[in-house]
């Protein structure tokens, strides 16, 4: 199986979803699309350049999270693919199928191409961010397996786990907008979830503008990262990775 690239969905509480959605028009300076699927349930955040990645679901019910869509040529041999590598059957759709990971992990696959990445946005005060990261959040009984896992279901380069580091990292071809980092946590959860990283070419701008802009700051790491919240109750962070055009 080929996967053609990766997008981000934010799936949003129905009680949280217009506070949520506002707040990453504006951390983004990305417009929503207009609405689509049955339920008016599903935008985009469409850059003024190149293909949105980014994406927003409204939730019928339970809580907020990220899932990651899959793009890939044959929906149904990639099902079967990732079914014998140890995914869950959700639901098809028939334009879209629905898994979850060995860990748990919501993802879909989907059958269109992404096309050109968007460049990092540029800010008043000339720094310049984007969203280019998932990382998955794996317990650490599950975090061999989920890394194996994925390896095997993207083929992306690997930096392999080592026992005394907590991330992993699948690096995907030139030409696709987000990359998977893996991060083994301290303790047991029931499930493997996701949150989105920010690269910024100046970390503390970006907090700043961020919190300026509705988010919540929570705790600065020395080790390059911070990590804020919205008022979707999601934690998310800001790194001191400088953004890499393709």
């Amino acid at each position: 199986m080929e996967v053609l690239g990766l997008s981000a969905f934010l799936d949003l509480a129905a009680g949280e979803h217009e506070e949520g959605l506002a707040l990453w028009e504006r951390l983004t300076g990305w417009c929503r699309s207009p609405v689509r699927g049955p339920d008016q349930e599903f935008v985009t955040l469409d850059p003024p350049e190149g293909e949105g990645y980014l994406k927003v679901q409204r939730l019928a019910d339970g809580p907020s999270r990220v899932h990651v869509d899959l793009h890939v040529e044959d929906l149904r041999e990639a099902a079967l693919e990732a079914l014998g590598l140890g995914a869950a059957m959700v639901d098809d759709a028939g334009d879209y199928v629905t898994l979850t990971s060995p860990g748990g992990l919501t993802f879909c696959l989907v059958r269109h191409r992404v096309g050109a990445v968007p460049p990092a946005s540029t800010w008043p005060d000339g720094t310049r961010s984007r969203v280019d990261q998932v990382c998955l959040d794996i317990p650490p009984s599950a975090y061999a397996g989920e890394f194996g896992f994925w390896e095997a279901l993207t083929s992306w380069e690997p930096r392999p786990p080592r026992p005394d580091v907590e991330f992993a990292r699948l690096t995907p071809p030139p030409g696709q907008p987000v990359q998977l980092l893996l991060q083994r946590l301290d303790r047991e959860e029931r499930a493997v979830r996701a949150h989105l990283d920010w690269c910024a070419d100046d970390r503390d701008a970006e907090v700043a503008r961020h919190v300026a802009a509705g988010a919540t700051f929570v705790e600065r790491f020395d080790r390059g990262w911070t990590v804020l919240r919205g008022p979707d109750g999601f934690t998310y962070c800001v790194t001191e990775r400088p953004p890499q055009e393709d």
